[in-house]
């Protein structure tokens, strides 16, 4: 046994570990509850200098896929960590790099597939990879999550297949436990040995076309190669453990049982619930019945002989899914099972049950009531168990009276399209646009109390928090019927806690990558409605709300909204990033930050590249209206969201992006958050413009009002950036005030000429 050292880690913290030992070359990540952890902990190693991977944060989990996957095709050791709808997202990668045979590394924190929004763990997001062509190992402890990831590399290689390793959501990922790591990185990088790619995107001597287009009979033959290579990692798998065991000390096999071998009764469960189990067992065999349990620690390739071996003498074995195949009367354990054991020709009875979804605790008294079934004569085949009885006697709460076309029309706040002055006219053969604008009367602060509030007092957000600030600012300038549709994000965590909503007025909600092309949907069956005479005549300004990253991973679809000129308003609340998964670098977050995924240490000053310049980009797309706002300027920002209001409803998508507040990340103080925002506009940082159909038009220029102020003046308030002003970092100090005056002299040219 090679030398080792106690460890008290969670299963997140041990997968970083082992990623570190190994030192792979590339990680391409994106945040996703509950695997996140697994980039901070790297992140944070990399920052003291422990490990050399290169760390990129794409912009959502597809593109993160394929920087894995362009990492491996250049003979790269690659890695990655995703959850749920992340694991989704990506999918469409996942056969093209099985298919090209390039391996990797993937830990999946299991977690339940939404809709509805559920952050917590079951099996339904792994089984979705089950026909990908992937490896798949799945641990059921911390300490097994550190070993399978040493020897998923080590199998991935010899094969040349990319592999997951799967385990519980919070329950794996988050629970600590007493695990042992080897001492040496050099004992890992032995046993998992040096990787010499049989072919690379970067071998200019012997170039190859990988992913080539190929028709049958090649491709039949392609999914043959894939399938002997699953044959043949089964043969690999148990000499891998057993030399691994050499070394550890920890022997595995591809299944587990624990009093599996004279009992009548089997439960079969995968994950952590494996050890709850263990504890009914042991206090049922006291009581006289001869029951057991057993595990697999594969499920892909499948180890049908490994699992026949346990149940060919039980007269009834019940499968715990943690995850349903919808229609197909039990979870992919359960279907996978029953045909193995025809298959083999084993007679006993299966009873399946789902249990465990969303993360719903099982305890010992739970295994024992499945493990009872088994002596019941009379049983439902298929059926879930731990769900409870609605209370039909019900009655729904309105806890707030809709608010009317005429309650939210005070005529405060009005805009309308007016031709531009000065249309037509300029110097002889000047260029002069022709266009409209549009003109707002009222909308001041004290006019504005009469627009009630259609985002209620009663949510979560943290105190001081930016979102309700912003959300309701906009509703102030914008009159009439409103519908909402909220990306995922603080923003809707915390206002729409079932059974309740904060919402007075129509509300949906898709996820960060699809908010504005859901959206825009609704909006053409809205007008496709009216015209076929099915829905009322009359107006509704339909509006996204975005934040936490979401113009990040939903940047694409924002940008076909736009590109297609959709009639509805995009609006971005600007944190600075990915904060509802505990604040990563988002591309909005200022360079030099920190972040749990940008710490500051001896190798790192924190995020790496400057702030995405979104208003700029969604510019470029030519929609009617584009423009940024503040709190610290209220009279502006309403105005504003009366003019996005009518260019939405007569002209096609307004977009405006608000500087949101966020104390807890920001690491500043809620009374303050004003102060901090005027300061990144009077930085010019964060400045204030809108682009109406083309033209730019500075809202207010701090160097005119005597009010600019350095952009260290502004990170200088805030806990996560306030390090810049220390002497080591003043290069990165000087090069993003360098950026910042670059941006805002380019804004100042825009808004001085007549085009632009």
């Amino acid at each position: 046994m090679e030398q080792q050292r106690d460890l008290f880690e969670s299963g997140n913290e041990l997968a970083a570990y082992a990623a570190k030992q190994i030192n792979y070359h590339v990680m391409g990540y994106y945040p996703i509850t509950p695997s996140t952890q697994i980039a901070e902990f790297l992140d944070q190693m990399k920052a003291d200098g422990e490990h050399d991977i290169s760390l990129i944060a794409a912009e959502g989990e597809h593109s993160a896929a394929g920087i894995c996957y362009g990492a491996s095709a250049g003979g790269g050791r690659v890695f990655n960590a995703t959850s749920a709808n992340g694991l989704l997202y990506a999918i469409e990668q996942f056969p093209v790099q099985s298919g090209t045979r390039f391996p990797m590394v993937m830990n999946v924190a299991c977690r339940t597939v939404s809709g509805p929004l559920c952050i917590k763990g079951d099996h339904s997001d792994i089984m979705y990879a089950l026909n990908t062509g992937w490896l798949i190992l799945f641990a059921n402890t911390p300490q097994e999550v550190y070993d399978f990831n040493i020897c998923a590399l080590r199998l991935a290689e010899r094969v040349s297949l990319p592999i997951i390793v799967g385990f519980d959501g919070f329950f794996t990922s988050h629970q600590k436990r007493n695990s042992r790591v080897f001492a040496s990185d050099e004992t890992v990088k032995n046993f998992v040995g040096t990787y010499d790619a049989e072919y690379s995107a970067l071998d200019l001597e012997h170039p190859v076309s990988i992913g080539a287009y190929m028709n049958e009979p090649d491709i039949l033959n392609n999914k043959y190669q894939l399938h002997l290579a699953m044959e043949q990692a089964l043969e690999e798998l148990p000499g891998i453990f057993e030399e691994y065991g050499e070394l550890s000390g920890r022997d595995y096999g591809l299944v587990q049982e624990y009093l599996a071998g004279d009992a009548d009764v089997l439960l079969f469960i995968l994950g952590s619930a494996y050890h709850t189990a263990k504890v009914a067992v042991d206090k049922l065999r006291k009581e006289g019945k001869k029951v057991g349990v057993f595990t697999t620690k594969l499920l892909r390739p499948y180890p049908g002989k490994a699992l026949h071996d346990i149940c060919k003498h039980a007269e009834t074995i019940i499968v715990a899914d943690r995850q349903d195949s919808y229609g197909a009367g039990g979870g992919n354990l359960s279907l996978e099972l029953k045909a193995m054991l025809q298959e083999w020709k084993v007679s006993c009875r299966v009873i399946s049950r789902i249990y465990g979804l969303g993360g719903r605790d099982f305890y010992e008294g739970d295994a024992r009531e499945l493990l009872l079934l088994g002596y019941q004569d009379e049983v439902k085949v298929f059926d879930y168990t731990g769900i409870y009885p609605g209370n039909l006697s019900l009655e729904e709460k309105e806890y707030f009276a809709p608010i009317s076309k005429e309650r939210a029309t005070p005529g405060c706040t009005v805009g309308e399209l007016v031709p531009r002055a000065g249309e037509g006219e300029g110097a002889e053969g000047a260029l002069t646009p022709i266009c409209d604008r549009v003109e707002v009367k009222g909308g001041m602060v004290n006019q504005v109390t009469a627009m009630p509030k259609r985002l209620a007092p009663g949510h979560g957000a943290c105190p001081g928090c930016g979102i309700p600030v912003n959300v309701n600012l906009l509703l102030k300038g914008i009159e009439g019927n409103v519908v909402l549709l909220f990306q995922t994000g603080c923003g809707m965590v915390v206002t729409t806690a079932y059974p309740k909503t904060s919402f007075r007025i129509p509300y949906i909600h898709n996820l960060f990558q699809n908010g504005a092309a859901t959206l825009s949907g609704l909006v053409e069956v809205f007008h496709q409605r009216q015209r076929r005479g099915e829905y009322p005549k009359g107006e509704i300004t339909f509006i996204m709300v975005s934040g936490d990253g979401g113009m990040d991973i939903g940047m694409g679809s924002a940008l076909g909204t736009a590109i297609r000129n959709e009639r509805l308003i995009l609006f971005e609340y600007d944190n600075g990033g990915y904060m509802n998964t505990g604040y990563q670098l988002s591309y909005s977050t200022p360079k030099g930050a920190k972040s749990a995924t940008s710490h500051i240490g001896k190798e790192q000053y924190g995020k790496q590249f400057f702030h995405k310049d979104s208003p700029m980009l969604m510019a470029a797309t030519n929609l009617p209206y584009v423009a940024t706002v503040a709190e610290s300027n209220p009279a502006d920002f309403i105005k504003k969201a009366a003019k996005a209001k009518v260019y939405a409803n007569e002209r096609g998508t307004a977009y405006i992006k608000a500087l949101s507040a966020c104390p807890l990340n920001w690491n500043d103080k809620p009374n303050t958050e004003r102060k901090v925002i005027a300061a990144a506009v009077d930085s010019c940082y964060f400045p204030l413009f809108e682009i109406e159909n083309g033209i730019t038009t500075l809202s207010y220029d701090p160097e005119k009002a005597g009010k600019k102020i350095p952009v260290l003046d502004f990170l200088s308030m805030m806990g996560r950036t306030k390090h810049l002003a220390k002497e080591q970092y003043r290069q990165v100090a000087e090069d993003i005030q360098g950026e910042v005056d670059r941006r805002w002299g380019r804004l100042k040219a825009r808004a001085e000429h007549p085009l632009l």
